[in-house]
């Protein structure tokens, strides 16, 4: 997998670059990652990469000359590869856009800046547009770091423990296309602090009860912090009778 970066900050990413798991999978070469200064594609001798916007209003615009130059510089030898436009006004980031997002051998990422990116990028040179969240962020720099760690732990090889991404929140079984939940509660020692006791389940060694019980955590967990996860859950029978079974809880505890 390589990501390919479009930035006016290509040192933004040295910090991100130089530690977890974006450092172990350069190392092992599971990942590359290059840096393209926007401003090395602007054709005037003050690199411009950015005017005012036609109509008015405040702020600045990345003009679209640079960024499409540097996309057809940077895809020239992988010319269906995705290109992601980093703005808050694209679609949000989850889980399922990440795994796609893994099954190509190259990515380019648009970090946008100011007050946005000329409307011809988004149209006719990403291939997508991605928010990581309904909020506004000064550029795309952070988006960026985000979507690579994302994408780079589904990457095979790159995680320790191959079963890390599959037993994770929003991570559908293995045996169904649908939506994952929320991943359980984790436990580790001491199995006491403070008086605060570790369910005695995850002690007990029966696998199959343990299994049963993190899989409840989970569907109670992602009932009550993200409802709106359950519509496209891949659920079965046995999930369906213990939501039936919380959602009752929870309502005589009202």
């Amino acid at each position: 997998m390589t990501f390919e970066v479009i930035t006016i900050f290509p040192e933004f990413f040295a910090s991100v670059l130089d530690h977890g798991l974006l450092k172990r999978a350069l190392a092992s070469s599971k990942v590359s990652i290059r840096l393209h200064d926007l401003r090395d594609f602007s054709d005037d001798r003050h690199r411009t990469v950015d005017d005012r916007p036609f109509g008015g209003g405040p702020g600045m615009v990345f003009k679209p000359e640079p960024v499409f130059r540097a996309v057809r510089a940077v895809r020239a030898k992988s010319e269906d590869s995705p290109v992601v436009l980093l703005s808050p006004q694209g679609r949000l980031l989850n889980q399922a856009a990440a795994e796609k997002l893994a099954q190509h051998a190259q990515v380019t990422l648009i970090c946008g800046r100011y007050e946005g990116v000329d409307e011809r990028v988004a149209r006719h040179c990403a291939t997508d547009e991605v928010s990581i969240g309904d909020y506004v962020l000064s550029g795309g720099e952070l988006p960026a770091a985000v979507v690579m760690e994302c994408v780079t732990r589904l990457i095979p090889g790159v995680l320790g423990n191959e079963e890390s991404s599959r037993q994770e929140s929003f991570a559908p079984p293995a045996s169904s296309n649908g939506a994952g939940v929320l991943d359980c509660p984790h436990y580790t020692r001491p199995a006491e602090f403070e008086g605060l006791r570790v369910p005695e389940i995850l002690l007990s060694g029966n696998h199959e009860e343990i299994r049963r019980w993190r899989r409840r955590q989970a569907l109670e967990k992602t009932w009550r912090m993200r409802p709106d996860l359950l519509s496209g859950a891949a659920l079965d029978d046995q999930d369906r009778s213990m939501l039936r079974d919380i959602q009752q809880i929870e309502r005589l505890g009202d």
